[in-house]
């Protein structure tokens, strides 16, 4: 049994089923948990940073993903045919 750090909520987690570094969700709040510790488990809220792998990658208005350095060689070449 592991408490989540959030909410405090008892979470039943498998000792052999989790390696550390797994992450797991709190059932009750729903807070993305990373396995810090084996014996005894314990959880920690994870790193935010692991769901955006690209920080760069930012929505166009019609709703496609855009990276930003694209974005600005598109801007240059547009430059070029101007001259």
């Amino acid at each position: 049994m592991a408490t989540c750090p959030e909410c405090d909520a008892d979470i039943e987690v498998d000792e052999f089923d989790v390696d550390k570094g797994d992450q797991l969700s709190c059932p009750e709040c729903g807070s993305n948990l990373e396995v810090s510790s084996l014996s005894p488990i314990e959880l920690d809220l994870a790193n935010e940073d692991d769901e955006d792998e690209n920080d760069d990658v930012e929505a166009s208005e019609d709703g496609e993903t855009v990276d930003e350095d694209d974005e600005e060689e598109d801007e240059e070449e547009d430059e070029d045919w101007d001259e």
